[in-house]
């Protein structure tokens, strides 16, 4: 999993994102868990790089969190819809251990649908077995 998260750096693939809109008063925030084929595993590393992360939200007692997974074209529809729903739930612990209560959460799973990455290369597929960590602003 190191090598993954090691080739994933350096790609530039983690990523946190800033509203681009300079209308939009809030930014957003996103964290990109990424997994070995096959794994809904979120080793210690990453779980490091998350906490950490979490820490620098301005604003993460006022916001909402969803929680996007993905996974690659490898496998069935059924087992990729299976294993999103086991990387969201993964990344739904994690937080729940991070403090974040539950009912600021929610998990949208599009499993092999609407790869960001292309499925045909072996980057584009390292890159779509991920779970995106999106924070928003609740607007009031």
């Amino acid at each position: 999993m190191r090598v993954i998260f090691s080739l994933l750096c350096l790609f530039g693939m983690l990523h946190f994102a800033q509203a681009q809109n300079k209308e939009e008063a809030d930014p957003y925030y996103i964290y990109s868990i990424y997994f070995g084929g096959g794994s809904y595993y979120i080793d210690d590393e990453q779980s490091q790089g998350l906490s950490e992360w979490l820490k620098t939200i301005p604003y993460i007692d006022d916001s909402e969190i969803s929680i996007h997974s993905h996974t690659d074209n490898i496998g069935s529809k059924r087992y990729n819809e299976w294993l999103s729903k086991m990387r969201s739930n993964a990344a739904w612990k994690r937080l729940l251990e991070e403090g974040i209560p539950p009912e600021f959460m929610s998990i949208e799973d599009f499993g092999e649908l609407n790869p960001v990455y292309d499925n045909d290369t072996w980057e584009g597929k390292l890159k779509n077995r991920r779970v995106d960590i999106i924070i928003k602003p609740i607007v009031m």
